[in-house]
């Protein structure tokens, strides 16, 4: 009798393969009715008044961050590749897109493919010295460009297009078309379209032959090298990949703040991103969401929370906003040290499993 492996017969699928199909299914639906949902709120809240300028402003500078962190959870999530600079790509596709708009008049939405564009070339050529160098090493490296990049861009010969540490300023497009919109909102569509437009590209990257090839790289480098996979390429693309969508974020940033300086991207910036990946979920694009929120929020609202904690607890001695900053990072570690994303995916897995009768 003929084997099912000589005979070639396709096995059915088991019920491991169609749980892990419909949980897949359920998580794609629900993640496009989120999508929908945050694309009709200008609408809902916009005319009703439910919903002010300023939330859009801030819900748009969460959108951009997630980008940034999406880019750089690409290339140390999938890749295995640490990064501390990559603020510096950040400012360069955010001045890429101000000199353009403020010195040639170009049209926003023709400054972003452009931004992108240059911050991949400057991510592939940056990325092929570096290939030389490993872990903390290679993080050092990176962190010496995050330092280096905003001194440039106060330096006096680069002054007629940087203007230095004045900056440059540039306005809000406005709405187009004569839609319903204030600019603000106009923004936070056109930020929600290059998010969903820029995971959706990253999905199918790491579906594809390269993201194959970062991910075998990052989990077993001489194996990939056996397998005849050009690790050197492959790390570089990464590299160039991971600083086009930083690119981009910092160019839609520079539009929605209207203002970009040398000292609006310090290394602070840098250490922001990789803390937003490791606590959103390192190796996961859901991770990315949830740490452009906490880059975006938990941060900023750090001085309102000390102000509130020495209020009412009344401590003797005045909290600093680094301090609850520090404290939320190190409670998040201990207790979900695979990430916010991680650590509700284990949740849900648990509630499930306790659902279904299994221990």
């Amino acid at each position: 009798m003929a084997s099912t492996a000589t005979t070639g017969a396709v096995l059915p699928p088991t019920t491991t393969d169609t749980s892990r199909r419909g949980e897949r299914k359920a998580v794609s639906m629900w993640i496009w009715l989120a999508v929908v949902v945050a694309a009709l709120l200008p609408l809902i809240g916009g005319p009703t008044g439910l919903i002010s300028n300023f939330y859009f402003l801030q819900l748009s500078l969460m959108i951009v961050y997630a980008i940034a962190v999406l880019g750089l959870n690409l290339l140390t999530g999938f890749n295995g590749q640490i990064s501390l600079g990559h603020g510096a790509f950040f400012a360069v596709g955010a001045y890429v897109t101000a000199i353009m708009i403020d010195r040639y008049e170009v049209h926003y939405l023709t400054t972003l493919p452009v931004a992108m564009l240059v911050c991949f070339v400057v991510g592939y050529l940056f990325g092929l010295p570096a290939l030389r160098l490993e872990g903390h090493y290679l993080a050092l490296a990176t962190f010496g460009l995050a330092i280096a990049v905003p001194q440039f861009l106060k330096y006096r010969h680069f002054e007629p297009f940087t203007h230095g540490v004045q900056g440059i300023n540039i306005f809000k497009p406005d709405t187009p078309f004569g839609l319903p919109f204030s600019p603000d909102q106009w923004m936070y569509l056109v930020a929600l379209t290059c998010a969903v437009v820029m995971f959706l590209l990253a999905r199918n990257l790491l579906d594809s032959r390269t993201g194959r090839a970062m991910m075998a790289i990052r989990d077993q480098p001489l194996a990939a090298d056996t397998m005849g996979i050009n690790s050197a390429h492959t790390k570089a693309i990464a590299f160039g990949i991971s600083a086009l969508y930083v690119g981009l974020a910092g160019a839609l940033h520079a539009i929605i703040f209207e203002f970009v300086s040398p000292d609006s991207f310090r290394f602070e910036l840098s250490i922001a991103l990789l803390v937003g990946a490791v606590v959103g979920g390192i190796a996961t694009l859901a991770g990315a969401v949830v740490g452009g929120f906490f880059v975006q929020f938990i941060e900023k609202y750090a001085d309102a929370a000390t102000k509130l904690v020495t209020q009412t607890v009344h401590l003797p001695i005045e909290l600093e906003p680094w301090t609850i900053y520090g404290i939320v990072l190190i409670v998040l570690m201990y207790t979900m040290p695979m990430g916010i994303a991680g650590g509700l995916r284990l949740l849900w897995m648990r509630l499930r499993s306790r659902a279904s009768g299994n221990p």
